[in-house]
């Protein structure tokens, strides 16, 4: 950055920060905001998804429950040890919040986060045994990949990095999900499959957030988004409703 030139144009000119104390108070709660609902989501996630593991059909199955269970446990830790750089107590972190704590079944939050933590809203609904966890993941790992591929390129460099290793992972377990989704449709699981991308779709379609044009344009001159949520969700639901079709189910949308 040059001596002429402010943050603010900085970041807007696509400039990167790489450490807790080139960051400004704003942008600093900006990004602890987004790396919190990261890592809780994660942890949120893993111990929702850690309950089902044992009613996996399969010891292959279990396996791959096991390891989405424990690689989504190491993302947040991943991401969480950046946290602690700008002052997270890393060490309490990981007890203090009621993770496996979830809502009723036909409860309607909408995108409303849980009082306990920064989890996206999905991750306070239960999952219903082991075929409607495989839809879940399948939903929900492709909404993660829309926002890994959005986060990737933001301009803290540390926490962008962390991302772009993370992705693959990511992306990994909706393999996984697909591929128990393929054996389900195969065993005749077809109508309960269905069932449960009707629950699921909007529960996970809500999790990308409304359009606040103004907050847009305030993290887009940060570096912090690039694209709009309602793109974010809209690239989401086309790409699942064609993987869907490809398993003879249905989007609700």
């Amino acid at each position: 950055m040059s001596d002429s030139m402010t943050l603010d144009s900085y970041l807007a000119a696509g400039g990167v920060l790489t450490n807790p104390s080139n960051v400004p108070p704003r942008y600093r709660a900006e990004l602890m905001k987004l790396m919190a609902t990261f890592v809780d989501s994660e942890l949120a996630g893993a111990a929702g998804f850690a309950d089902i593991i044992n009613q996996g059909p399969g010891i292959k199955e279990r396996i791959a429950a096991a390891k989405i269970v424990l690689e989504k446990s190491d993302h947040a830790n991943c991401v969480l040890s950046i946290m602690g750089e700008f002052g997270a107590d890393t060490e309490r972190y990981a007890n203090h919040h009621p993770w496996t704590m979830r809502l009723s079944r036909d409860a309607d939050i909408g995108a409303t986060r849980s009082e306990h933590d920064m989890r996206l809203a999905v991750f306070n609904y239960p999952l219903s045994g082991w075929t409607d966890a495989v839809v879940m993941n399948l939903l929900m790992s492709r909404a993660v990949a829309e926002q890994l591929a959005e986060y990737s390129t933001i301009s803290y460099q540390p926490l962008a990095e962390a991302f772009r290793s993370i992705a693959p992972v990511e992306a990994h377990h909706g393999e996984l999900a697909l591929e128990g989704a393929v054996k389900l449709i195969g065993n005749g699981a077809a109508d309960d499959m269905q069932n449960s991308v009707t629950y699921w779709w909007p529960r996970v379609a809500v999790s990308f957030g409304g359009d606040d044009p103004k907050r847009f344009e305030l993290l887009k001159s940060m570096g912090l988004r690039r694209n709009t949520n309602s793109a974010l969700q809209d690239r989401w639901g086309q790409t699942m409703a064609a993987t869907l079709a490809t398993l003879g189910l249905k989007s609700p949308a």
